[in-house]
């Protein structure tokens, strides 16, 4: 298949695209820099240069492609105050998409993500679905989660729509989200703390097996088909603590609510969560199966903790 990958330089595009390759698929990845460029194709991809707002090209590189994967997001913006725009800039590409790709039965695959959707109990592919047809008026995450539901409405419009719901942390050598930042915070403090007992859980997936499941939901996701890249199904907050300490030499220990924004800083408010999320669904309709080491598995091979 001709495959269309936005976001194809970033921590997830740039391990969908090398497998997208492997199987024999053409890509063409969509950079915004000469850097970026510079990722896609020594990843094997042709280069498209242009950005999330150049709505024309996304259109035309579509309905030029058998196949689009969309996994670019403006998290430069969305984490520094201006989330609405990232989420407004995230529909209208999605817009763009459904109308180079209406009534041609060729696939649309959409990054999405687990974290919020039924807290303190497991997350299932069938969550998240209940609010109806997608709304345009809404503002922060549930803009997301809108503009999946339109992804999953393309349905109708002769679209093989898809989400694939990532995990908070999809982890990895290289990885630089939440876990290198509580490695961080542990050296810095000399502590790898947690909140409360611990007992809280986090889903988690290994980068590669992420990337996996793009390709699969490229290849034969049914239209409309909400799934979930989950390995590790829910793992205690705690657990990470205890190998972060034991990596590090540092103790081990509850940090108490008034000290957390102080010691966590901007992750504090989303440590505490209970977030476990399922893909037994997925699993089943697509025979997706993770192989890569599991969270604590990859934590304890060091490479985070490495200066």
């Amino acid at each position: 298949m001709r495959v269309f990958v936005t976001g194809a330089s970033g921590w997830i595009g740039s391990a969908v695209v090398p497998e997208l390759v492997k199987a024999g698929h053409e890509v063409t990845g969509l950079a915004r820099s000469e850097a970026s460029a510079e990722v896609v194709a020594a990843a094997g991809a042709r280069v498209l240069r242009g950005t999330m707002d150049d709505l024309d090209v996304l259109r035309d590189a579509a309905a030029a492609s058998d196949g689009v994967i969309h996994l670019a997001f403006k998290h430069d913006i969305a984490f520094t105050g201006n989330f609405r725009e990232a989420a407004g800039s995230e529909r209208r590409a999605v817009e763009a998409f459904a109308g180079a790709l209406a009534g041609s039965g060729r696939p649309l695959v959409v990054a999405s993500g687990l974290g919020g959707l039924t807290p303190g109990r497991v997350v299932t592919e069938q969550d998240g679905h209940e609010g109806g047809p997608a709304p345009t008026d809404v503002e922060g995450p549930a803009a997301r989660l809108a503009t999946a539901e339109l992804v999953l409405s393309l349905a109708s419009q002769g679209i093989r729509s898809s989400i694939v719901r990532l995990c908070p942390t999809v982890h990895g050598e290289g990885d630089k989200g939440f876990m290198a930042r509580l490695a961080g915070i542990a050296r810095e403090k000399g502590v790898a703390g947690y909140l409360g007992d611990g007992a809280n859980r986090w889903p988690a997936v290994h980068r590669l097996d992420a990337a996996n499941l793009f390709r699969l939901a490229l290849e034969k996701a049914p239209a409309g088909t909400t799934l979930h890249a989950v390995g590790d199904e829910g793992v205690p907050i705690r657990s990470l603590a205890e190998v972060m300490g034991e990596q590090l030499g540092v103790p081990v220990k509850a940090i108490e609510a008034d000290d957390a924004a102080g010691h966590f800083g901007w992750l504090a408010g989303l440590l505490g969560l209970d977030i476990p999320a399922s893909a037994a669904a997925t699993r089943e309709l697509l025979g997706w199966q993770p192989v890569r080491p599991g969270l604590l598995a990859d934590l304890g091979e060091g490479h985070y903790f490495r200066r």
